[in-house]
């Protein structure tokens, strides 16, 4: 018989928690010890921790003397007429001899080496982008200081601009374009019965339509018969903006001199082609020599209403038409522009916010009528003498 079976139950109960306790125990002291020798382990494997710096060893080669380095000189070879400077740093030289145009004289410099490409320790430091050519990020027209990104100039190329006024037109206009800063965008819109973009092929069919040829594309204007009375025959022409290079104001400068005057006169359709732009232009310049038809005033303060709201300035120039002037102040008035009204005499009057600011003379004398040179006498020959008075004394063959 076995040992268990000669136990009570209480006995039994007692060994059995007996044998449990010795169980839970003999587990925790075989943890306590694997964790005893791991430690152990770790002490005597791990290497020590100590603050190391370690010894940094450079080498540092001789001087080597610096060579001065070469830069190319650049040199923008551009025959442009020469810009001037704005008013307040410029000097204007007066002389009994009358001119055209009154140029501004810049201040003496005294030769230097180039400021214009930097100043900067290595080479390209300080180089710039070509903004500020052309006055300062101006042009001028007639007297008008004309600022903005985009420049637009409206012109009136009617046959009423023929004679003194359209040479006085062309040169002005073709010296303002010369003078564009060639970060500028810019663009010229002329009108007489129709209107275009300058280089466009006008051709009339007598004084009633019209065709504007345009690279490979045509658009059509006809007429009532009277001069004011033009309309566009669909859709009008979109001007786009071109680049003030070197090259375009060129090109632009031989369209002004060679485009033909067109009969007709009408303001409305030009101001609504440079309302069609896109982007609309910062500065319209717009020069007239005649009136519109209907109500020119009316015209004026709605074109400046519009342009008001889209933050564009108009100067407005009245060549030799003063009855336009109204109408004209009332234009640039409406949008901070200034208006000019040039005289019959050569004289100009600059008006700003209803305030003459100015009046210049004329920049030339008036021609005056010179009398054709009298033709000058014969001398009468000496009269022959007679044979009789031959043999006296005095008288020599």
């Amino acid at each position: 018989m076995s040992l268990h079976a000669q136990l009570s139950p209480e006995a039994l109960k007692r060994l059995h928690v007996q044998q449990r306790n010795s169980t839970i125990t003999s587990i925790i002291i075989s943890i306590l010890v694997v964790l005893l020798i791991g430690i152990i382990l770790l002490w005597i494997l791990l290497p020590p921790i100590d603050n190391f710096t370690p010894e940094i060893v450079s080498y540092q080669a001789g001087n080597v003397d610096d060579r001065p380095v070469k830069r190319p000189q650049m040199q923008r070879n551009v025959e442009r007429k020469p810009s001037s400077p704005s008013s307040s740093m410029a000097r204007v030289i007066a002389s009994s001899t009358v001119s055209d145009l009154a140029i501004p004289v810049p201040e003496e410099i005294t030769p230097v080496d180039s400021m214009e490409f930097g100043n900067g320790d290595d080479f390209g430091d300080g180089w710039g982008d070509g903004s500020g050519w052309g006055g300062g990020g101006s042009t001028s027209f007639f007297g008008q200081e004309v600022r903005g990104s985009r420049i637009l100039y409206v012109i009136d190329y009617s046959a009423s601009m023929g004679g003194e006024r359209q040479r006085l037109m062309r040169k002005e206009l073709a010296y303002s374009v010369l003078r564009l800063p060639p970060d500028k965008q810019f663009q010229m819109i002329f009108f007489a019965g129709p209107a275009w973009v300058a280089g466009d092929k006008v051709q009339m069919k007598g004084k009633q339509s019209a065709t504007v040829v345009s690279g490979g594309n045509k658009f059509a204007w006809s007429s009532n018969g009277k001069a004011h009375k033009w309309d566009p025959k669909g859709k009008r022409e979109k001007a786009p903006w071109l680049r003030a290079t070197d090259s375009q104001v060129e090109t632009s400068e031989l369209i002004i001199k060679r485009n033909k005057l067109v009969w007709g006169t009408n303001w409305e359709n030009p101001l609504k082609m440079a309302f069609d732009m896109e982007p609309l232009p910062d500065t319209i310049v717009f020069m007239t020599d005649g009136l519109a038809s209907g109500d020119p005033v009316g015209i004026a303060k709605r074109t400046a209403a519009l342009a008001k709201k889209n933050n564009i300035v108009v100067n407005t120039v009245a060549l030799m038409e003063p009855k336009a002037a109204d109408a004209m102040e009332t234009l640039a008035k409406g949008t901070g522009g200034t208006f000019v009204l040039v005289n019959k005499d050569g004289s100009r009057s600059t008006i700003k916010n209803g305030r003459v600011q100015k009046v210049e003379p004329a920049t030339q004398p008036a021609p005056k009528k010179v009398e054709p040179a009298k033709p000058t006498p014969k001398k009468k020959a000496p009269a022959k003498k007679k044979a009789g008075n031959k043999g006296k004394k005095g008288d020599k063959k």
